[in-house]
């Protein structure tokens, strides 16, 4: 198995990535400078920018670099107090810092500690003079800052609450601390010079996961260092979370077409620089570079990946792992062979995401490990054939498994084989099709011992389809599943904003939800359709999920709701295919949708 978390070891050929963020942080002339480093959840961020760490390092002995995760600081400290302090922890920790270096950096420590007290402030509800842009401090709200930082401040003496009041205006005298906050950028350059660090860089890494507050307070402090000195600011995220959270703070201009989130991207981040997806041949290259960690000793190991990465710069789009492992005397070619036809698999439904490949591996790793604790023996294609149907087609999986213990699978599977167009199930499902016609076939297989160590839970197969989101589209599914009408309207504005995978992963780990019931709710359908309106490349995915309801769990309530949905969709055809295989048993069902449709029942 492998560690699920960030690696210095490149077997994603992004060396180019990480030489551009390096080429721009050692450039005096860009400095300063803020990097985005954009890519979806899983896709390498964090070894990106531990790689890029230790290249910056390695060239120069003089630079500082640190990394920043807000996620761990979230529920402890403002994220503003936190990041400014790391860094001033960061230059602290120098040894050759001057006594006037030092003396710098205790003034920029008391301009926290100020930071921070203003901030309980505001919390407690001062006054905030817009024109002026700093609080005017009322003996009222100092009072409030008191109640905020003691619980029983109305059994305090008069005398000693009346001394502490006079300490906190003097300490926020706001037109100093505003004064302090000019200055702040002056001070922290002339750290820098006296401290000797050649540039400071700064890596903001997991802040996607973190909550709006917490995401506009880390880029508010990364705002006061921008026209500092030689510094960089490397920002590891999902853009479109980050995007996500000034929207929620700021909303868009009505009648112009202008993106406030985007906008302010755009004025922060200089340089952005977006990890892509991984293509079927990448995916292959990536899965033998982990099967072949495992296989062969580690400097055997370390010899193929150098060679690797020079045969990449040569030429990336023709680098043959084969040539390579002949070169080196190592006979691991069964390896490539694996990895190739698991990737072709893995490819169509894991998105290009390398995090993805990596648990699905491990998952599969572990089931064929307790098959040999039993005493049986798993083939690793087939089970990964399996495992593909239960990521992608959890429902479909399950009626399997199911069809597995009665013998009727077999002839089930021979005919998805061997037909050409649509499937048994009355609608074609392109991925399904798929799945039944890549290697290896596996209908003359006796399949039980495979489904019998596949076995997930309701909660663990939607568990598996949330592992496959961003933390965006996780937080949607969670608004959705909570099913009540003022978070269903939240939760469909927020699908606009979701890419079309994830849009689609909400939508099916929501179907996977409420088919474990025995009849589907009404309100349900509603929201299933509803999430479905939000984008046209959502509409098929919708229409596949309905088709996998079974007759018997839908009431005619929910006829409405199907038909405007096939209406809005024009998929009135793929509905009426649906209503004659799947649901021709619930004639109540289908009457009322053709009425509804305007048809004859």
């Amino acid at each position: 198995m492998w560690r699920d978390s960030e690696t210095e070891l490149d077997f994603l050929d992004y060396g180019y990535l990480i030489n551009s963020i390096t080429d721009i942080v050692e450039n005096d002339d860009l400095l300063p400078a803020c990097i985005g480093l954009y890519g979806d959840w899983g896709s390498g961020k964090s070894s990106v920018i531990h790689m890029s760490k230790s290249l910056l390092e390695n060239n120069d002995k003089d630079i500082k670099c640190m990394v920043f995760n807000g996620w761990l600081f979230e529920n402890y400290e403002d994220a503003k107090s936190a990041l400014l302090g790391e860094i001033l922890d960061a230059i602290t920790d120098e040894r050759k810092l001057s006594e006037r270096a030092k003396s710098l950096v205790k003034g920029l420590w008391d301009s926290i500690d100020k930071l921070k007290l203003a901030k309980r402030v505001v919390g407690a509800g001062a006054d905030f003079m817009l024109t002026g842009g700093m609080a005017t401090l009322t003996s009222l709200t100092v009072r409030n800052v008191m109640s905020a930082v003691f619980n029983n401040v109305n059994n305090i003496d008069d005398d000693i609450l009346n001394k502490i009041q006079q300490n906190v205006k003097d300490e926020l005298n706001f037109t100093e601390l505003r004064e302090n906050i000019r200055s702040f950028q002056k001070n922290f350059a002339n750290i820098l010079e006296e401290s000797k660090i050649s540039r400071l860089v700064v890596f903001v890494d997991e802040l996607d996961r973190c909550r709006p507050d917490t995401i506009l307070d880390t880029l508010e402090a990364i705002k006061l260092f921008l026209f500092t000195g030689k510094t960089a600011f490397v920002i590891g995220a999902d853009e479109r979370q980050i995007e996500y959270a000034v929207k929620s703070k700021f909303k868009d201009i009505p009648g112009q077409e202008i993106s406030i989130g985007k906008e302010y991207m755009e004025k922060l981040i200089q340089y952005p620089i977006r990890i892509p997806r991984l293509d079927t041949l990448e995916v292959s290259r990536y899965i033998s570079c982990l099967f072949l960690q495992k296989k062969i000793g580690k400097d055997d190991f370390r010899k193929f990946l150098e060679a690797f990465h020079t045969a990449q710069k040569d030429d990336f789009t023709n680098v043959d792992l084969n040539k390579i492992l002949a070169n080196l005397n190592l006979n691991e070619s069964e390896s490539i062979v694996s990895a190739i036809q698991l990737a072709e698999l893995m490819t169509q439904a894991l998105n290009g995401n390398p995090r993805q490949y990596k648990r699905f591996l491990n998952m599969l790793d572990l089931r064929i490990q307790q098959a040999k604790y039993k005493g049986k023996e798993l083939n690793q294609k087939i089970l990964t054939k399996i495992m593909m149907l239960e990521y992608y087609r959890p429902i479909q999986f399950k009626k399997y498994a199911e069809l597995s213990k009665t013998g009727d699978l077999k002839e089930m599977l021979k005919e998805g084989e061997e037909n050409e167009g649509d499937t048994q199930e009355g609608i074609e499902d392109e991925w399904l099709l798929r799945w039944y016609k890549t290697e290896p076939h596996i209908a003359n297989e006796d399949l039980r011992l495979y489904f019998y160590f596949s076995r997930t839970s309701l909660e663990e197969r939607v568990s598996i389809l949330k592992a496959t989101m961003s933390v965006l589209a996780q937080r949607v599914f969670d608004i959705v599943i909570s099913e009540g009408e003022e978070s269903i309207t939240k939760a469909e504005e927020e699908m606009r904003n979701l890419s079309i995978d994830d849009g689609k992963a909400v939508i099916e780990a929501f179907v996977n939800r409420i088919v474990s019931s025995e009849k589907v709710k009404i309100e349900q359908v509603k929201i299933l359709t509803g999430l479905s309106l939000t984008k046209k490349e959502l509409y098929e995915e919708g229409m596949s999920q309905l088709k996998l309801i079974s007759a018997s769990q839908l009431t005619a309530g929910a006829a409405p709701y199907i038909a405007e949905f096939a209406k809005q969709t024009h998929m009135e055809e793929e509905l009426e295919k649906i209503m004659s295989n799947q649901w021709k048993d619930n004639i109540t069902l289908v009457r009322t949708i053709r009425n509804s449709l305007g048809k004859e029942g």
